[in-house]
């Protein structure tokens, strides 16, 4: 039995998954494709549910990155959730030290990126970059002046609420809806100023509204799926994904259960909402962000009861979403190896879409709205 195979049956997947996988041609031509792609993962990190939380990468994670073919990922800057301002603050700073460290410690592999023309170099180095974005406002949400301290360190994406609500506006899980504050409206037009890219992801549907309205420049939703096809607060209704297009900016498609109504997805969930959303926004306005590690997972029973662990610290903390559960696991069938993408580009090839689209959903269509969004 093949690699390719053998990750597959351990990854749980499906016999009608795997016979699937298996009748795809071997795509040279999309293997070419991705070669010369710039290719961006608006969400995702290093490592793997077994990297332990302030531990160096192990030069397995380290052979990941340099085998994954990324020109650059969009890595998040804890916390999210209710911290304390100060605590978040300083958090998010030792957050962003490690990654420096990690880019110092291996420079022939990672670089950092806070213009467009780094992700060019990165591509033509083949390295791969650390974009730092926040998932949450609450590192400055009561001094704006943080952010501009932030933005020097790096931050270039900003997501001003996560799930629950903050003093920026409501999160997608909060049933009153009530929208983006007086304070968040003032954080988007600072971060229109700085050149931070303005992440909607977690924000409440009123609270993207009223920050899609507000800002002067395209946002995003970084990763997401399509409510058309899996009703779920995390995902974004037809007129959401229209109305970032119209913005010029992207939605990104996530790798997560929230595309399959609470079990693990696979590549068949991933590419029906792909099309969807390209359908509804265009393909100028589509992208990809996995929302989840480079490296491959493995289950085992260890994994099983990482994963389970991670579900319930979520619903302790309050910023678990429904359709968390402890059997929907945080990747899809048939894309768990660090060349996830690569074997997503193969999948939309033989389905006839276009080269030309295909560059656009792996990376293209981030770079332009970086390129429009921040700071040379």
């Amino acid at each position: 039995m093949s690699r390719f195979s053998r990750r597959l049956f351990v990854a749980g997947g499906s016999c009608a998954a795997l016979t699937l996988a298996l009748r795809w041609p071997a795509w040279a031509d999309a293997a070419d494709l991705y070669q010369r792609a710039i290719v961006i993962d608006g969400l995702g990190g290093p490592g793997n549910s077994t990297a332990e939380d302030g531990a160096p990468l192990t030069d397995a994670f380290i052979e990941d990155i340099r085998s994954s073919g990324l020109t650059a990922v969009h890595v998040t800057i804890l916390p999210v959730g209710s911290t304390p301002p100060d605590a978040a603050f300083t958090e998010a700073v030792l957050g962003i030290g490690r990654y420096e460290r990690e880019i110092d410690r291996h420079p022939d592999v990672l670089c950092r990126i806070r213009t467009v023309a780094d992700l060019a170099a990165a591509k033509a180095g083949g390295r791969t970059g650390f974009i730092y974005g926040f998932q949450d406002g609450v590192a400055f949400e009561t001094d704006l002046a943080r952010l501009d301290e932030l933005y020097r360190l790096g931050i270039r994406i900003v997501q001003p609420t996560y799930n629950r609500r903050n003093l920026l506006g409501d999160g997608c899980l909060e049933p009153a809806n009530a929208g983006l504050s007086k304070a968040g409206v003032e954080a988007v037009a600072r971060m229109n100023e700085l050149g931070i890219l303005v992440d909607l992801s977690h924000c409440g549907r009123q609270t993207a509204a009223d920050a899609i309205r507000a800002s002067t420049k395209p946002v995003a939703f970084t990763h997401t799926g399509s409510a058309a096809q899996d009703d779920h607060p995390r995902n974004r209704t037809d007129a959401e994904l229209r109305a970032v297009a119209e913005k010029g900016g992207v939605s990104g498609i996530f790798f997560m259960p929230f595309l399959s109504e609470g079990r693990q997805p696979t590549a068949a969930d991933v590419i029906r909402h792909l099309e969807h959303m390209v359908q509804v926004a265009g393909e100028e306005h589509v992208s990809i962000g996995t929302d989840g590690g480079i490296s491959g997972e493995v289950v085992t029973p260890e994994f099983r009861e990482r994963h389970a662990g991670f579900v319930r610290q979520r619903r302790a903390a309050g910023i678990s979403a429904p359709g968390e559960t402890e059997d929907g696991f945080l990747f899809a069938n048939e894309l768990n190896t660090p060349r996830r993408l690569e074997t997503l580009a193969g999948i939309l090839s033989s389905r006839g879409h276009s080269d030309a689209r295909i560059e656009k959903i792996l990376g293209a269509n981030l770079l332009r709205v970086f390129s429009d969004t921040w700071k040379a």
